[in-house]
């Protein structure tokens, strides 16, 4: 494994960034990260038509995985398309066994012309997002709004890669509050590694001659329900007014660490955006964000030139406002006390 030396590896990251954002970026999603997050909507696809739009079908391991799993799952059709720039691209399909050897298997496969470029705002690939029941892949960043957008009007089940700071545009979080949206299981917010082609020259490290680059901050978005979103997350601290201070401009206090939140608080708290990884909407409500101003509310008179997100006169990151639904008293003899 050979890595570009660490004088390199800012400008890299900026590079691969703009890349990433790109609508025709080629950053295939590892099949291990794939297997290990589809495994926990095994029963979800069953009898159902599933689309892949902004994959390359041919190198997608999207299309690899459900091809390979299309029996397992009982998928009714797989289909997906892929983007050329400036001309008409393709669909492939899976229908079932349709040569009739008693698997289903690349034999299986449908190659079809499209007369637009296989973007996926294009009517042809609409006209095949409305048939579909679930959408799954790894949009383009840059258009991430846009794309989860499209989505809900069709009023898509869906399983896609998002960055962690998508959390806090203002579209997104309003359907994370109102439980429409949430984070997939797998992914944490840290650097994953895709895979991209050999004609990029900008990478992070090469293994068994293939290049990969990584993208910091990347978690998988979801509607589909999963057991683990339902588990409470445990608490261990108990508040002290020492300990925990209030923001400057905003009546909440702060906590760093998801896993500080005082189990007897019942007030208002801001927490990182990473807990919602941690999210059991039985447990927690959400209210807000605050970064500069409101997430939902941008600038009023009252708040318009401070810094919500504050607290001793020093900025913080964004911060997600809960409050705790299941507050607890604290048993004193078991914290020692």
């Amino acid at each position: 494994m050979s890595e570009p030396k660490n004088t390199e590896k800012k400008a890299s990251n900026k590079l691969l960034g703009k890349a990433r954002g790109a609508k025709n970026d080629e950053f295939y999603t590892q099949l291990s990260y794939i297997e290990k997050e589809l495994g926990y909507y095994k029963d979800h696809f069953k009898d159902k038509v599933v689309f892949c739009n902004c994959d390359d079908p041919e190198e997608s391991h999207f299309w690899k995985y459900f091809e390979m799993n299309f029996e397992h799952l009982g998928i009714k059709k797989l289909v997906s398309t892929h983007f050329e720039d400036e001309k008409p691209s393709y669909k492939l399909e899976i229908i079932g066994d349709g040569n009739h050897n008693g698997k289903v298997n690349n034999l299986d496969i449908i190659k079809t012309p499209l007369k637009q470029n296989g973007d996926f705002r294009s009517p042809e690939c609409i006209e095949i997002l409305q048939e579909a029941d679930i959408v799954v892949t790894n949009p383009p960043f840059s258009l991430f709004r846009e794309y989860v957008a499209q989505l809900f009007e069709y009023e898509k089940k869906f399983i896609i890669i998002g960055n962690l700071n998508a959390i806090t545009y203002k579209e997104i979080f309003k359907l994370i509050k109102e439980n429409k949206v949430w984070p997939g299981c797998t992914f944490d917010g840290r650097n994953i590694w895709f895979r991209i082609p050999d004609s990029y020259e900008t990478y992070h490290k090469i293994e068994n001659g293939v290049k990969y680059a990584f993208v910091a901050g990347t978690i998988w978005f979801t509607n589909l329900d999963y057991d683990k979103r339902h588990e409470d997350f445990i608490l261990y601290k108990t508040y002290n007014e020492s300990e925990y201070t209030k923001y400057d401009h905003y009546d909440a206090i702060n906590v760093d660490k998801t896993k500080d939140i005082p189990m007897d608080y019942a007030g208002t708290i801001g927490v990182p955006i990473t807990f919602l990884l941690k999210y059991n909407p039985a447990q927690f409500e959400i209210i807000d964000g605050i970064g500069r101003y409101s997430i939902l509310d941008g600038p009023t008179e009252e708040t318009r030139g401070k810094q919500l997100a504050q607290v001793k006169g020093k900025p913080i990151y964004k911060r997600i406002i809960i409050r705790n639904k299941k507050t607890l008293t604290p048993n004193l003899s078991l914290l020692g006390k």
